[in-house]
């Protein structure tokens, strides 16, 4: 079986975005979506410090309400990108791999683009490797597609041959399973582990950007890695969902 997985480039992710690209043959970063209207881990993550849970923030230019993630620029008037270094290097000052982590996010910040979709896969990519999960990537902008919506994702599993399609909690709300199922394509969903690691500053947060994973475990930290799968019904009754 192929699994293909399909996400919107999102800022330094947690670590629940690279269990689905452990588990993919394929990974597509879905750019040329909407970016989302309001707060959304497109352009911003949580990491934790001594002082609690902060916000890495990218600052974006306002041009519509309309624009794609591919489409998105940062707004470079204030030298965000430095004081999200300083951050980093505060909260993983006492971490045991804090140099493997911010040489990462350096190269990553060090990128000269104003794209908000390159930074994010630029970053996403590098992490990826890091942990030693090399995966065929593509971007569904490569393909434009007119359909819309679980058609159009489907078109995309399909194109890459795929006959198993990966997916958070998220898709819940929306997907018509029975459209996948119907060209021969197994949904499943993520059944998140969370599990904890060794972790500064407090109780464990499982939804930290997974920079904090490699400034404290390191390439090790890919065992932690391991959340399985569960076909859409068992996940529909095993949450006590209903459609």
């Amino acid at each position: 079986m192929s699994a293909i997985v399909i996400s919107q480039p999102m800022f330094f992710p947690w670590v629940g975005l690279f269990e689905q690209i452990k588990l993919a043959d394929v990974y597509v970063h879905y750019d040329d979506v909407q970016l989302p209207v309001g707060r959304s881990f497109t352009n911003r993550v949580q990491i934790k410090t001594a002082q609690g849970v902060r916000w890495l923030t990218a600052p974006l230019k306002h041009v519509g309400d309309k624009v794609l993630i591919s489409e998105a620029r940062f707004d470079n008037s204030v030298n965000w990108r430095a004081k999200h270094l300083a951050l980093l290097r505060h909260a993983f000052a006492k971490a045991r791999f804090r140099d493997e982590a911010l040489v990462i996010a350096e190269r990553v910040y060090a990128l000269e683009t104003d794209s908000l979709a390159d930074f994010n896969i630029a970053a996403i990519e590098a992490i990826a490797e890091y942990l030693g999960i090399r995966r065929r990537y593509v971007r569904s902008s490569a393909w434009s597609l007119e359909t819309k919506s679980t058609q159009r994702l489907l078109d995309i599993v399909l194109i890459q041959g795929g006959d198993r399609y990966i997916t958070g909690h998220g898709a819940a709300n929306y997907l018509e399973f029975e459209l996948f199922e119907r060209h021969g394509v197994r949904v499943e969903f993520m059944n998140y582990l969370r599990l904890a690691y060794p972790q500064l500053h407090g109780a464990f947060d499982p939804h930290v950007s997974i920079l904090d994973l490699i400034a404290n475990c390191g390439q090790s930290g890919v065992a932690n890695l391991c959340s399985p799968t569960l076909p859409w019904r068992e996940f529909f009754a095993a949450t006590g969902r209903t459609r």
